[in-house]
């Protein structure tokens, strides 16, 4: 993942606290809440990770489900998953035909002074070398692909802000990378966060509690609250509550103007 390699007796990265759930049942398709801390569908690994598309398979009996698009491990909210062959490939099209619209809101260290922005801005690899020692880190390069997302400033409290992304394109890490770009950088971060060695140490010694408090958060604060797209001639959409521990996180910061 990274320019540093994985010791085999690296610490287990910390075991998820909630399972997927169900939050919308279609004859199609499910909406399901994933947790953070769980991965979209299985992967090979040095730890064991649990997966959400193993889990509802054998929740549901349903061996046929499959993920459309995919959540990162630490990113929560909602996730799509087709119960058919032909729900699969009706999902295929409308992600390919840029149809399908996803709103996240993240907790950003920084109070930006706008309320709303459109960055327009290519992102691609930055390349190792010089303070950059994570080989898959993105940035905002001249030559890289074609990169828009609309932000919105929901709250701003304490030195941070709570902030809605609409990615109109869907780039590796497009919004970390762009919020990274305006210096408003995401709480929980490991990559594009305040402190550019977290992500090195996380490798060498996985989710340690010191980390952890390095972070703020144990995972990044990013969470995938709505999904959009339009099914058999109506417009489907489904919307999730930010997750509880982000949640706790952001009504733990004072006010401003409030004592500390």
């Amino acid at each position: 993942m990274g320019a540093v390699s994985t010791p085999a007796s690296r610490a287990p990265l910390l075991p998820p606290t909630e399972k997927p759930r169900v939050v919308v049942e279609h004859p199609d398709f499910y909406v399901v809440h994933k947790p953070a801390l769980w991965l979209t569908h299985p992967v090979r690994a040095r730890v064991d990770v649990p997966d959400v598309l193993t889990y509802l398979r054998r929740a549901t009996g349903e061996d046929t489900l499959a993920p459309p698009h995919r959540l990162d491990r630490e990113t929560s909210g909602a996730q799509v998953f087709s119960r058919d062959r032909e729900a699969a490939q009706r999902f295929f099209t409308l992600f390919k035909t840029h149809l399908v619209g996803k709103t996240y809101v993240a907790i950003v260290h920084g109070t930006p002074d706008w309320d709303r922005r459109t960055l327009d801005a290519p992102l691609g690899d930055l390349g190792l070398g010089g303070a950059n020692r994570i080989a898959i880190r993105q940035a905002v390069v001249p030559d890289g692909r074609p990169a828009v997302t609309d932000f919105r400033v929901l709250d701003r409290r304490a030195g941070h802000a709570l902030i809605e992304a609409y990615p109109r394109s869907g780039r590796l890490h497009q919004i970390r990378a762009h919020l990274s770009h305006l210096g408003l950088p995401m709480v929980g971060d490991k990559i594009y966060g305040r402190d550019p060695e977290v992500f090195l140490a996380f490798m060498e010694e996985g989710q340690t509690p010191e980390l952890t408090a390095r972070l703020g958060l144990a995972r990044q604060a990013l969470h995938a609250a709505r999904i959009a797209f339009p099914w058999s001639g109506t417009q489907f959409s489904a919307e999730l509550p930010l997750a509880p521990d982000l949640q706790a996180y952001w009504e733990a910061l004072p006010q401003d103007g409030a004592p500390a």
